[in-house]
């Protein structure tokens, strides 16, 4: 019987997340957000109710990725963190999008996730065709100048590869795409759980299983303690290349405020480097 209660959940899930991706954005533009997207490289951050994380990666990726135009797509739980969240782009001048309410929120975090990266596919980026476009985490952030794209000059896509058994599947957290190469596939952002993919893994059969891994450069990356002494799996932080992620949903949880300060402190030189030409523009532009 489990090919079959796994048929029916798959239909479930599907029927789900089309009827949400019908839904309109709560806040933010969409047209005009696409509109900038259009020939351009697209970078789409879904955050989820830390105000903090989004100022500091606004200011880190404008700095150190400026070839991108970044989106910062709202899958907060509650209207309060949701409020907090757009303040913080309001004053930072960046662009939001305020996605329809989830109806995964509290119940399956990475089928939230998963179902907000397809709203977001359909529609901001496949109407508007940017030239490529990524996805990264709300605790990711950029510790030098960096070009996510430029392996797509000569590869089709780029990230962190994570593999299962014979299969393999890009990280939802870090992934790039030509957009010309994938436009027309029936892109899935979401779980394929019942072959063991997490979020992202639903784009195994369309597009992952069509290429040669052997032939694909993947973004470098580790895992280590945020501070000496502990077990990695305590408290792990995860460099992909120069790219710092705090991985906020895992290690001890009584841990977390102290991992969180060891992350603002690695970051604080670079961030103070991202503000001063910021502040020097808009010092200018006040005449």
């Amino acid at each position: 019987m489990r090919p079959l209660m796994h048929a029916i959940k798959t239909s479930r899930y599907r029927a789900v997340d089309a009827a949400y991706r019908r839904r309109p954005a709560v806040v933010g533009d969409v047209a005009s957000i696409g509109a900038r997207l259009a020939g351009n490289n697209a970078l789409v951050t879904i955050a989820f109710a830390d105000a903090n994380a989004a100022r500091w990666q606004i200011a880190l990726v404008r700095h150190y990725v400026p070839n991108a135009v970044h989106v910062i797509a709202d899958n907060s739980p509650t209207e309060e963190a949701a409020a907090r969240l757009r303040h913080v782009c309001e004053a930072e001048r960046a662009l939001y999008v305020r996605l329809p309410k989830n109806p995964w929120t509290g119940k399956a975090p990475s089928r939230s996730h998963g179902i907000a990266l397809n709203w977001v596919w359909h529609n901001l980026i496949r109407p508007h065709a940017p030239h490529a476009f990524g996805f990264i985490d709300d605790d990711l952030f950029p510790t030098a100048p960096d070009d996510p794209f430029a392996p797509l000059a000569a590869q089709d896509i780029f990230g962190q590869v994570r593999r299962i058994g014979e299969r393999w599947f890009l990280w939802a957290g870090f992934c790039m795409y030509r957009f010309d190469r994938v436009a027309e596939l029936p892109l899935d952002f979401g779980q394929d759980w019942f072959i063991g993919l997490d979020t992202g893994g639903g784009n195994w059969d369309p597009l992952y299983s069509r290429l040669d891994i052997a032939t694909l450069r993947e973004a470098e990356t580790s895992f280590v303690p945020f501070k000496e002494g502990l077990p990695v799996a305590d408290g792990p932080l995860q460099w992909c290349g120069s790219w710092l992620h705090e991985v906020g949903l895992m290690g001890r949880p009584e841990l977390a405020e102290e991992k969180r300060a060891t992350v603002e402190r690695i970051i604080t030189p670079h961030l103070a480097a991202a503000l001063r030409p910021y502040v020097a523009t808009e010092h200018a532009a006040l005449g």
